[in-house]
């Protein structure tokens, strides 16, 4: 047991993190006073940590791929980084995700097509607010930040198809593209 020296609190050896050069080898400070501290001095320092990093990625751009690659290819990788990637730019978990994907049906919440086993599909995202309206394949994804997310646009866009098309080949269209959703993949 020893005891914390900034909290005041004796805690079992294994709360406290390694420190060569300690008499005992172990820091003063317990894990969770360390943690805690860390934690409130982030917002701090969170742009200067960001600027920093991003500095050295360009300067390392080589050394940074290989890194990624190397993270990707051990096991469990490619989903680590996955899961870091969705805490970290939506604040969500990956089971979050699947449950959102499970609520839409499991697929694209435009076309309905179902994310490949290798790749996800897309958080959709108001750009302003960050709020996340839904998951969408890579190509609904992009048809709607080709129209900047702007409904007068795509009204107009469905305006014009709908009378480019006659509604004979609309119908049969459609009832194509339900059948092609339907056949199991």
């Amino acid at each position: 047991m020893k005891t914390c020296t900034k909290c005041g609190l004796e805690k079992p050896l294994t709360d406290f993190y390694r420190a060569s050069g300690t008499r005992d080898g172990l820091r003063g400070d317990c894990k969770a006073y360390f943690a805690a501290r860390a934690k409130a001095r982030y917002p701090l320092v969170r742009d200067e940590n960001i600027a920093r990093a991003q500095k050295w990625r360009e300067e390392n751009l080589e050394r940074f791929r290989a890194n990624q690659r190397r993270a990707r290819s051990t096991p469990g990788g490619k989903e680590r980084q996955r899961a870091g990637h969705l805490k970290r730019k939506y604040g969500i978990t990956v089971e979050h995700y699947d449950e959102l994907l499970a609520q839409q049906g499991g697929g694209c919440a435009i076309c309905g097509r179902e994310p490949r086993p290798d790749s996800s599909l897309h958080l959709d995202h108001d750009h302003e607010s960050g709020q996340l309206r839904g998951i969408l394949c890579f190509r609904c994804n992009n048809a709607l930040g080709d129209f900047d997310d702007d409904l007068g646009l795509l009204r107009a866009a469905i305006r014009y198809l709908e009378s480019c098309l006659p509604i004979e080949d609309e119908v049969a269209r459609i009832r194509e593209r339900a059948r092609q959703l339907r056949r199991p993949a």
